[in-house]
C-alpha cells in the first residue's frame, strides 16, 4: 500500500482536501486529532508531560489546553520540548495506522499532518501532498475558523517552516487559492496515486 502524507500551512485547506479524498474512499487519519487523543490517553506521555509542565497541564485529570497553549506558544523553547515528546509518539501512532489499512487491503492511505516535515515524520511515508494557499488567504481563513486575532495567527504560522520551502519538499501540490478548482486537482491526484499503487509504488 502507497503510504501517503497530507501537509500545508495553517488555513491552506488541509482539511478540505482530506475530505475530498474520503468521499472518494480513501482512508485519513488526522495526526492533530490523534496527538490530541494521545496527550490525554497514553500514560507515558500523560506523564512526561506533567513532569515538563507541572500539574496544571492535567488539572481536572484531563489536558489543560488553554494552560498549556499559554505556555508554549510564545515560548519557542518550551514549544520545542512540547513537541520533543508530543511528536515522536505521533508518528509511532501513525505508523501502526497505516499498518492497519495495509491489511484491509487500500490501494493508498492518507497522513494528514501540518508538520510532516517539521516532525521528520516525511520519512514513512512513500509520497507528499501539499496544499497551498497564499498568506493572506491563510491568515484571513484562520482568523475566521478560530476567532483569532491577526498577531496570535501569525505567532502560530512562526512556529512553522516557511510555506515556499514546505511546498518545495512535497511531491504534489494542490493549490486552494480560490482561483483553481480544487476537486479537479484531487481527482487528478487520485488517479496517479491509484497508478503508482498498481505499479508498486512507480511514478
Amino acid at each position: 500500500m502507497l503510504k501517503v502524507g497530507l501537509t500545508g500551512g495553517i488555513g491552506s485547506g488541509k482539511s478540505t482536501v482530506a475530505a475530498i479524498f474520503e468521499t472518494l474512499g480513501i482512508p485519513v487519519s488526522y495526526a492533530d486529532d490523534e496527538a490530541k487523543r494521545l496527550m490525554n490517553e497514553d500514560p507515558e506521555l500523560r506523564a512526561a508531560i506533567g513532569r515538563e509542565f507541572g500539574a496544571e497541564a492535567y488539572a481536572g485529570g484531563t489536558l489543560n489546553r488553554k494552560y498549556l497553549a499559554g505556555l508554549v506558544f510564545n515560548d519557542p523553547v518550551k514549544l520545542e520540548t512540547l513537541n520533543h515528546l508530543v511528536h515522536p509518539v505521533t508518528i509511532r501512532e501513525g505508523s501502526r495506522w497505516m499498518q492497519e489499512q495495509t491489511a484491509l487491503g487500500h490501494p493508498y492511505a492518507i497522513r494528514e499532518a501540518a508538520l510532516i516535515f517539521e516532525a521528520r515524520g516525511a520519512g514513512h511515508l512513500d509520497f507528499v501532498i501539499g496544499v497551498y494557499a497564499p498568506l493572506v488567504l491563510r491568515i484571513h481563513r484562520t482568523m475566521q475558523r478560530d476567532h483569532s486575532s491577526r498577531e496570535a495567527v501569525q505567532q502560530r504560522m512562526r512556529n512553522q517552516i516557511d510555506e515556499e520551502i514546505k511546498m518545495k519538499l512535497c511531491d504534489a501540490v494542490i493549490r486552494n487559492d480560490e482561483q483553481e478548482a480544487v476537486i479537479p486537482q484531487v481527482l487528478e491526484l487520485h488517479a496517479r496515486l491509484l497508478q503508482m499503487a498498481a505499479n508498486g509504488h512507480g511514478v
